[in-house]
């Protein structure tokens, strides 16, 4: 039994598998989970998968995020992405690669949360691995799988001149959080108001894990994951499909309100390049008043190249895993 207190290295690999185990229960689809050399799935049709990894000192900072915190934004950014493709999330392996100095509380709270946001969104956690790693080094994987049910997966190459750019979700939450994290040291006990809904953002991000898949049966013609900044991510559909995307700065003023309120001038930028949200991005035919539910305007799709804001080029910027 784990006990509070007690590193990794104090707990045999055996013993700390015994324990997270119980969280990852047999699902559907799932005929051989977690225990043996590999799981076994039942799959229909075609497949969708994605990995995604995050480091500590890279992608958190334990001054502020907790095991929890960190299962949440990985499990986020994963399904996140399969649900981008048209798909439904079905299944997950995850990886956690730490220092045996690093408490064993951690690693099972990080289990136990990744446990309950499986169960909730209908995922089984299949399998995965554990190892160690040179001292201060945290390093979490997961890897994803989708079922498309019998849909085409929805590329980032389908968009059209005339389409309609929308959004499912917000924008600039989870970088307007990330800022107030870096300037306040108690900025993380925050819960009330715009600022505290921008904290829990970035900290927990979330995502409808359905609303991809309904997307693609609502006329999607592509579609990616808010990662990296809505210019960057939307200078992404833009090249894969050759067209421009024409965004309307009115029509970001929704997410704009609640970030004025939070950070003050930094609203824009934090909903034009900030990464994390995890939002769904997607081109649709048709007028703005024809969009699937949860879904609202952004602009339209033109001929030319790149992305403009009220008809000014801009730049793709946003976050860069090496550049920054």
């Amino acid at each position: 039994m784990v006990t509070a207190g007690r590193t990794l290295a104090q707990v045999s690999e055996a013993s700390l598998l015994a324990e997270i185990f119980p969280f990852f229960p047999a699902r559907e689809g799932v005929l051989v989970g977690p225990g043996d050399d590999a799981a076994v799935l039942v799959s229909g049709g075609s497949v969708v998968v994605t990995t995604d990894a995050m480091v500590r000192g890279r992608d958190w900072l334990d001054e502020w995020s907790t095991a929890a915190d960190v299962a949440t934004k990985v499990f986020t950014q994963n399904v996140a992405d399969v649900a981008a493709m048209g798909a439904t999330p079905t299944s997950l392996v995850v990886t956690l690669v730490a220092d045996p100095a690093t408490p064993a509380d951690w690693a099972v709270e990080f289990a136990r949360t990744l446990g309950d946001l499986a169960t909730d969104a209908g995922v089984a956690v299949a399998g995965g691995d554990l190892s160690s790693a040179p001292s201060g080094t945290v390093m979490v994987s997961i890897t994803a799988l989708g079922d498309l049910r019998g849909r085409a997966a929805v590329l980032r190459s389908g968009a059209r001149p005339g389409d309609t750019v929308a959004v499912h979700g917000t924008l600039g939450r989870s970088a307007a959080g990330l800022l107030l994290l870096q300037q306040e040291a108690g900025a993380r006990g925050e819960t009330d108001g715009a600022r505290g809904a921008c904290v829990a953002h970035h900290l927990r991000p979330v995502v409808d894990v359905v609303a991809g898949a309904a997307a693609a049966d609502g006329g999607a013609t592509a579609m990616l994951d808010v990662s990296d900044g809505l210019l960057r991510d939307g200078s992404r559909i833009a090249a894969a499909s050759g067209v421009r995307l024409a965004l309307d700065s009115a029509l970001l003023e929704p997410d704009l309100v609640v970030l004025r309120e939070a950070v003050g001038d930094a609203a824009l930028e934090s909903v034009l390049a900030g990464g994390e949200e995890h939002s769904l991005l997607a081109t649709f035919v048709g007028t703005l008043g024809t969009l699937p539910p949860g879904w609202r305007p952004l602009g339209r799709v033109e001929e030319g190249e790149g992305v403009t804001l009220d008809g000014v080029a801009q730049q793709p910027r946003g976050w860069d895993h090496f550049a920054g």
